[in-house]
């Protein structure tokens, strides 16, 4: 079957049509990452988006155990060429099936480095996949230009609280729209994990009493979540040592009056190099968000610049002068390099001890 993707400028892609044949509108984002497809597809961060993967085979080894939540959330997925035949002694499935197991439309079979190129050149836009072949672009347009992602925080985190046992530091894990491996990374390290939703106030978790507060990534315009910032402002009065990540990093930004912007295309894919300030060293990231801190809108007195993108010079962390908090806008969970930044988890652990030993 024939599938099309329609963006806001006007321009048609015509490809074959994969998973469910639904129409959406979403905004179209790419990803540079050679593996690791189905970690793009259970990531939450993607809700509100379709995801174009630049590399240009993807399936080739299958549906494997490696999701990073209980569902896709992408609207739409779109690659050069799907394989049908999956090779991997862990294969569940294809992606096929699980495309139409997810509900999720996609098209396969259109020159995505032509995609991508635009998407580059002139900035993230919004699209249209759909299977029916009478479309009217004149109406579909307008459509595209209207949509927003909208509050897609509270649509992807938690309902409820959940934990996961340990015998060392007691971590809070504000679920954003969190990765199941940030969870992973601090249990495997011994910490007890309790997993809050979004919305849960700032004075629950100080009376839970715990250890270190984790701040996950998410989807969205971090500025949309009010309500959410201004619970996070609270608990960085604490003396609770805290870490966040990718968009935990922008709240607590936001937090102290910094601002944040919209990329023109963002920032998505498995090797994105950061620099450590500190010095100087070089890591290779995995990254995935449109949005970054505007770093000359951080008050010098309340936190300095401790990570900057090679590629574009933007912010990737900030550590706050004087209190226990330092955040990152990359994922040191994700598993680039593959270990390159995980010591980040380390460091966390080390702030929680030397606390408790004072």
């Amino acid at each position: 079957m024939k599938a099309f993707l329609i963006l806001e400028d006007g321009t048609v892609f015509t490809g074959t049509s994969i998973g469910s044949t639904k129409d959406v509108i979403s905004e179209i984002v790419f990803n540079t990452s050679m593996t690791g497809y189905l970690e793009v597809l259970t990531d939450p961060s993607y809700a509100g988006q379709a995801v174009v993967m630049t590399y240009p085979l993807i399936g080739n080894y299958g549906i494997t155990p490696d999701m990073e939540s209980k569902k896709a959330w992408p609207d739409g997925y779109i690659v050069r060429e799907l394989s049908r035949i999956p090779s991997n002694f862990r294969s569940e499935g294809t992606i096929q099936d699980f495309l139409k197991e997810q509900d999720i439309p996609g098209i396969a079979g259109i020159d995505t480095r032509a995609l991508t190129k635009i998407l580059r050149e002139k900035g993230t836009m919004n699209g249209m996949i759909t299977t029916n072949e009478n479309y009217n672009v004149d109406e579909i347009v307008p459509k595209l230009k209207e949509y927003r992602v909208g509050d897609v925080v509270t649509v992807t985190t938690c309902l409820e609280k959940e934990v996961l046992p340990g015998d060392g530091p007691k971590v809070a894990l504000m679920d954003f729209g969190a990765k199941n491996n940030i969870a992973r990374s601090l249990n495997s390290r011994g910490c007890e994990v309790t997993i809050y939703p979004a919305h849960t106030s700032a004075e629950e978790i100080i009376e839970s009493h715990p250890d270190g507060i984790m701040l996950s990534n998410g989807p969205g315009d971090p500025e949309t979540n009010v309500s959410i910032i201004k619970e996070i402002k609270k608990l960085s009065e604490t003396d609770i040592p805290i870490f966040a990540i990718c968009l935990g990093h922008q709240l607590m930004a936001l937090a102290h009056g910094a601002k944040t912007y919209k990329l023109k295309y963002g920032h998505r894919g498995g090797n994105h190099p950061v620099k450590d300030l500190s010095n100087n060293r070089v890591y290779i990231s995995s990254q995935n968000h449109g949005y970054a801190v505007d770093a000359s809108t951080v008050d010098a007195d309340v936190a300095k610049e401790a990570f900057v993108n090679v590629n574009d010079g933007t912010n990737e962390g900030l550590a706050y002068i004087g209190k226990n908090i330092f955040t990152v806008q990359f994922h040191p969970e994700a598993c680039p390099g593959p270990q390159d930044s995980g010591y980040l988890f380390d460091r966390f652990i080390d702030m929680m001890n030397n606390r408790e030993e004072k």
